[in-house]
C-alpha cells in the first residue's frame, strides 16, 4: 500500500473547497493523523494552506501555483502539503492565523504556513505569487529556499527555535488566562459602563461621511458593533449612537454590499463608499446583518429596515436552503461570464445600460432604473456596474415627471424583470456543506424575524433548520454535536461556536413557537458546553472540546471576527438559559466524571470576571462579550405567558419594541401541564421564571419581571408595558419616497 503522501487524497473529502484541489498535481493531504505522522516519519516540514471555497485569492494561487507541475514536484518531494478548509476547521485556522497576525501584523486567506513535523510554525504569510513581485518572493523560489534551509543543520536549528517562540506567542494570545483569575482572587466582571465604553469606541471608529467603520477600504459590515450601538442607545438615549447606527444601516442597504436585484448581502466592499463588493455571499453575514436591521426597525419603526430583512430572508430561502431545511454555507464570488465564457468575479451580478434596456424593452423604465441604481456607460466595476441605490425617489419624480407611487411601481417591475433575466445567467458555485454553528446564527435570525415582523412562516423555517441539524448532526446517545453535514456525510467534532450558536437558536425557536422541546435541546447543548468547554480551574470557555484533538495550543475565541465571539454568545446564552435551570444548578458531570454545582449564571459570570481586564481595555474588539456583560449587569426582561399559545397581540406589542434582553417564556396555563414540561426538561422543580405563574381566571395571563421585580399578573399587554414605562403609541414609520434608500 502506498504512503498517504504519495497521492492527492482530497477526492476522499466532502468539503467543496478541498475537492476543488483534488485534481491538483500537488499531493494534498487533509489535516489528519496520517498526514501529520507522515511529516514526522519523513522528517520534512508541513506546508499548510488554509482557505475556503468562495475565496478569490485562493483560486488565484491555485491557478498560478498549485496547478503547476514543477511547483507540485518541489512541494511533493520536500514537504507534506496539507490543505484545510477554514470553515470546517476554525480551530486550526485560529491558531495559525493568530501567528500570522502576530508576525506579519495582518492576516487573510489563503493562509500559507510552514510548520515543523510537530505542527509548530516557523514561516508564515498569505498569498504568494508564482513569480516574485513588489517585494514578495515567488512561491517556487520560497519553497526551494525553505527546503534548502531545512536540510542545513544551523538553519534548521534557527527554524525550530523560531517555531518554539511563535508557538509560545500563540499560546499566550489564545490559551492563557490571567493569573489572578486562575487563583480566583478578587475578580469581578467588567463594570456596567463597559457597554458605553464599547459604543463610544464604535462612534470614534465610524466613518461619518460614508457610513460604517474605518477611514478607508475595505469596508466590513461589523454587525456586532451595530448591536452595541443599538443597545447603548436603548440604555442611554445618546443620539450619537443612533445616528452612527442608522448611517451604517442606510449605507450598507444603499450601496453595493446589498444585492438590489436579488436580495442578500455580499461579504464586504473594497472601497470606502460601499460601491464595489467582494461578491461572495456568506451564510453568517446574511444571518447577522439582518439581525441588526431588525434592531433598527424596532428602534425607529422605519419600514425600510424591515423590507431589507424580508428581502434578505427571501434570498436565503431561495439560494442557501437545503430542501430538507438546513442552510448551505456560501455562494462563490466568481461565475462564468456570459460575454467571455471565463469565470470572473461578480459576473452574475453586474450590468451595463444596454443590458438593462434589452431586458426591460422600455427606454423610460431603463433610464429610470439606471438613474436610480447608478448604471452608467463608464461603469463602477471593470466597465460594468454593481447596482448602488444613489438617486432618491423624490428626485426621480421631478426628473421623469412621474408621481412617486408610479416611480416605485416601475422600479419594482423593472427589478423583477432583471431578476428573472439574471436567473438565466451561469450561477456562482454554492458550497453545500451545512455547518451547525452557522445554521444556529441563521435560525436565530429567522426566529427573531418571526417575532418582530409577525410572520409565522419565518418561525417554521427556523424550526425546520433546527430539526435538520438536530437530526443529522446531534448524537443524543453520546451527547455530541458534529460540525459539518454534506451529502449524508457527517464529520468533525463541534466547537464552542457550534454548541453556543445552536443553543441560542434553539432557545429562540422556543421563544418564537412556545415548543418546550426546543428549550430542552438548548438546555442539553448548554450542559455539554459546561462538560466539554468550561475549564473551572482557569475560569474560561475554550473553543475546542476537552475530549477533542490535541493541537499545539487550545484556543479561546473571545474577540469578534467575521462571526460573533463564540465565548460571548455562549455567555449570553448561558445567562438566558439559567432562568430555566437555576433552581437545580446544572449538575453536569465533567469529562473526568466529577460533578460540578455551578449554575449557568455562575459559569457566565466567571468567564466575564476572568477576562474583565481584557474586555475593558479593548471593548471594541470584544463587542459580544460587552453585550454579555450588559446582560449580566442588567438582567433579563422576563415575559412569562401562562397560556396554550402566545397571543398574537402580546407578541406584536412586545416584539415590535426594542427590548434587547427580552425573554419570552411561555408555559402551560395549569400546574398539571407544567409538571409534564418539567418532566420533559429533566427538572424536579419549576424554575423561578415559571413557578407560581399559572393562568388566572382561565384566561392567558402575562407576568413581566425585570431585575427580580415583577408586574401584577395581567390579561392586558398594554398594562404590562405601562408598568415597564413604555409608551403605548406605535413607533412612527418612514415613507418609501422619503427614505434614504
Amino acid at each position: 500500500m502506498s504512503a498517504p503522501t504519495s497521492r492527492n487524497r482530497l477526492e476522499e473529502e466532502q468539503s467543496p473547497y478541498l475537492r476543488q484541489h483534488a485534481d491538483n498535481p500537488v499531493n494534498w493531504q487533509p489535516w489528519d493523523e496520517q498526514a501529520l505522522e507522515a511529516a514526522r516519519k519523513r522528517d520534512v516540514p508541513i506546508f499548510l494552506s488554509i482557505g475556503y471555497s468562495a475565496c478569490h485569492w485562493c483560486h488565484v494561487m491555485e491557478e498560478e501555483s498549485f496547478a503547476d507541475d514543477d511547483i507540485a514536484e518541489v512541494l511533493n518531494e520536500n514537504f507534506v502539503p496539507i490543505k484545510v478548509d477554514r470553515e470546517e476547521r476554525p480551530d486550526v485556522d485560529s491558531i495559525y492565523m493568530t501567528v500570522c497576525q502576530l508576525v506579519r501584523g495582518q492576516g487573510g486567506w489563503p493562509l500559507s504556513a510552514w510548520l515543523t513535523p510537530e505542527s509548530k510554525p516557523f514561516f508564515i504569510g498569505t498569498y504568494f505569487p508564482k513569480e516574485g513581485q513588489r517585494g514578495q518572493p515567488g512561491f517556487r523560489n520560497l519553497l526551494e529556499r525553505i527546503s534548502n534551509s531545512w536540510t542545513n543543520e544551523d538553519d534548521r536549528e534557527e527554524m525550530e527555535h523560531r517555531a518554539e517562540q511563535w508557538t509560545d506567542a500563540a499560546k499566550d494570545r489564545l490559551e492563557e488566562t490571567p493569573d489572578a483569575a486562575d487563583a480566583g482572587v478578587g475578580a469581578e466582571p467588567p463594570s456596567s459602563e463597559v457597554l458605553e465604553t464599547a459604543a463610544d469606541a464604535t462612534v470614534r471608529s465610524a466613518d461619518h461621511e460614508f457610513g460604517g467603520f474605518g477611514s478607508g477600504g475595505p469596508k466590513f459590515p461589523q454587525p456586532s458593533r451595530l448591536q452595541v450601538l443599538a443597545r447603548a442607545y436603548d440604555r442611554t438615549g445618546d443620539e450619537d449612537y443612533l445616528e452612527v447606527f442608522e448611517h451604517a444601516l442606510d449605507a450598507m442597504a444603499s450601496g453595493g454590499l446589498y444585492d438590489h436585484v436579488g436580495g442578500g448581502f455580499h461579504r464586504y466592499c473594497v472601497d470606502r463608499d460601499w460601491t464595489v463588493p467582494h461578491f461572495e455571499k456568506m451564510l453568517y453575514d446574511n444571518a447577522e446583518i439582518p439581525r441588526a436591521f431588525l434592531a433598527g426597525y424596532q428602534l425607529t419603526g422605519e419600514d425600510r429596515y424591515a423590507e431589507v430583512v424580508a428581502d434578505t430572508l427571501t434570498f436565503v430561502d431561495r439560494e442557501l436552503r437545503h430542501d430538507d431545511g438546513g442552510f448551505f454555507s456560501t455562494l462563490d464570488a466568481q461565475s462564468e461570464s456570459p460575454q467571455t465564457g471565463e469565470r470572473e468575479e461578480g459576473a452574475f451580478y453586474v450590468w451595463t445600460p444596454d443590458e438593462v434596456e434589452d431586458v426591460l424593452g422600455d427606454e423610460t423604465d431603463a433610464a429610470l432604473f439606471c438613474k436610480r441604481y447608478d448604471i452608467t456607460r463608464s461603469g463602477n466595476f471593470e466597465g460594468r456596474n454593481q447596482p448602488n441605490r444613489v438617486t432618491p425617489v423624490s428626485e426621480l419624480t421631478v426628473g421623469f415627471d412621474l408621481e412617486g407611487s408610479e416611480v416605485l411601481k416601475r422600479l419594482e417591475s423593472s427589478r423583477t424583470q432583471l431578476f428573472e433575466a439574471r436567473e438565466k445567467r451561469p450561477r456562482p458555485n454554492r458550497d453545500e456543506k451545512v455547518l451547525a454553528g452557522w445554521n444556529g446564527l441563521m435560525i436565530t435570525t429567522y426566529a427573531e424575524a418571526a417575532l418582530v415582523l409577525g410572520d409565522d412562516d419565518y418561525a417554521e423555517t427556523a424550526v425546520d433548520a433546527l430539526e435538520f441539524v438536530r437530526d443529522r448532526l446531534w448524537d443524543e446517545d453520546e451527547r455530541r454535536l458534529s460540525r459539518r453535514y454534506k451529502d449524508d456525510d457527517v464529520a468533525i467534532d463541534g466547537y464552542l461556536e457550534d454548541y453556543a450558536f445552536l443553543a441560542r437558536g434553539a432557545l429562540d425557536c422556543y421563544q418564537a413557537t412556545g415548543d418546550v422541546d426546543h428549550l430542552a435541546f438548548a438546555l442539553e447543548l448548554a450542559r455539554v458546553i459546561e462538560a466539554e468547554f468550561w475549564d473551572e480551574d482557569r475560569g474560561t470557555l475554550y473553543f475546542t472540546p476537552e475530549s477533542g484533538e490535541s493541537l499545539v495550543t487550545r484556543p479561546q475565541e473571545l474577540g469578534d471576527q467575521s462571526t460573533p465571539s463564540a465565548a460571548g454568545v455562549a455567555v449570553e446564552t448561558l445567562l438566558a438559559l439559567d432562568e430555566f435551570a437555576a433552581s437545580e444548578g446544572s449538575k453536569v458531570p465533567r469529562a473526568d466524571g466529577e460533578a460540578v454545582d455551578e449554575t449557568f449564571e455562575d459559569i457566565a459570570a466567571t468567564v466575564l470576571e476572568t477576562h474583565a481586564d481584557r474586555i475593558e481595555a479593548n471593548a471594541l474588539e470584544h463587542a459580544t462579550l460587552c453585550l454579555a456583560t450588559d446582560r449580566l449587569r442588567s438582567g433579563a426582561l422576563e415575559v412569562t405567558v401562562a397560556a396554550d399559545a402566545l397571543p398574537t397581540e402580546w407578541r406584536d406589542r412586545f416584539a415590535s419594541r426594542y427590548f434587547p434582553d427580552r425573554l419570552f417564556a411561555l408555559r402551560p396555563p395549569t400546574e398539571d401541564g407544567l409538571a409534564d414540561w418539567l418532566d420533559r426538561l429533566g427538572l424536579e422543580d419549576a424554575p423561578p421564571i415559571w413557578a407560581g405563574r399559572e393562568a388566572r381566571d382561565g384566561e392567558p395571563t402575562l407576568y413581566v419581571c425585570r431585575d427580580r421585580t415583577c408586574s401584577p399578573p395581567t390579561h392586558d399587554a398594554a398594562e404590562a408595558l405601562e408598568w415597564l414605562g413604555e409608551a403605548e403609541e406605535d413607533s412612527g414609520t418612514g415613507t418609501a419616497t422619503d427614505a434614504p434608500f
